[in-house]
């Protein structure tokens, strides 16, 4: 077998294993995400039953507020500042196992992305395998703490991730991509208008409101920019590719 096809292959047989690595990793850590947030509804579901007894078991809105933790037991402000300190380390955790598979800077964020999206997708799935809940995939969640309540039904995050996993693949089997500034630019947009879409609502929620309505657009407008800007660089990298091919100009 020629050299270069050797390199090529085994090049593959990486790839495999890697993405297979952060498979792995992503489903086995959405069931210990899941199981986490088993322990804390057995903790909280009681409070909020008791502050909102109108409301459906396994409902989380209305959000309890930190003075309704402090006043439902003097140990609940400090798990709360243990959740956020636990919602840091999961980031954390996804970061180590993306810096541990990727060669370079790009296939270490294209890691992260694949973790990140199994990661989450498998949360839901075993969080309905344990308790039944989301009811559906219209069912409002609390996505995040960090800096400010991210909410959404469950579609968005999970169009998100299924986005990550999709476009983190793409770019691990092609080296990373090596993405222009232009598009790292578009991406890094799209991104922020997602992010603000999940926390548009903030000041509602926080202040004990129910969710009314998701800004679709805004998220959509995010998820457009943000593949628009990684199809570019897909076309860039095919571009050079075919460069270096004989007898091209």
């Amino acid at each position: 077998m020629h050299p270069h096809q050797c390199e090529r292959r085994g090049g593959m047989n990486r790839m495999r294993r890697t993405i297979a690595a952060l498979f792995l990793f992503g489903i086995s850590f959405g069931y210990v995400e899941a199981a986490v947030v088993v322990y804390l509804r057995a903790i909280y579901d009681p409070v909020r039953q008791q502050l909102h007894p109108d409301r459906k078991p396994h409902d989380l809105f209305p959000l309890i507020s930190p003075q309704q933790l402090a006043d439902a037991g003097p140990e609940n402000p400090r798990r709360l500042a243990i959740e956020i300190g636990r919602e840091a380390a999961t980031m954390a955790m996804l970061a180590g196992i993306a810096l541990a598979c990727g060669r370079t800077f790009y296939e270490c964020v294209a890691a992260f992305a694949i973790a990140f999206g199994v990661w989450d997708i498998a949360f839901y799935g075993f969080l309905r395998l344990m308790i039944h809940w989301p009811d559906s995939f219209s069912t409002w969640d609390i996505l995040f703490l960090i800096p400010l309540p991210w909410i959404g039904p469950v579609w968005a995050p999970v169009l998100v991730a299924s986005t990550m996993i999709v476009c983190g693949s793409i770019a691990l089997r092609s080296g990373g991509l090596g993405i222009p500034r232009r598009s790292w630019a578009g991406i890094v947009a799209g991104a922020a208008m997602i992010v603000l879409a999940f926390i548009s609502d903030f000041r509602n929620i926080a202040s004990g409101g129910l969710p009314s309505r998701f800004n679709w657009p805004l998220f959509f407008a995010g998820e457009a920019i943000g593949l628009v800007a990684f199809t570019g660089a897909l076309k860039n990298r095919g571009y050079r590719e075919f460069q270096k091919w004989p007898g091209s100009r």
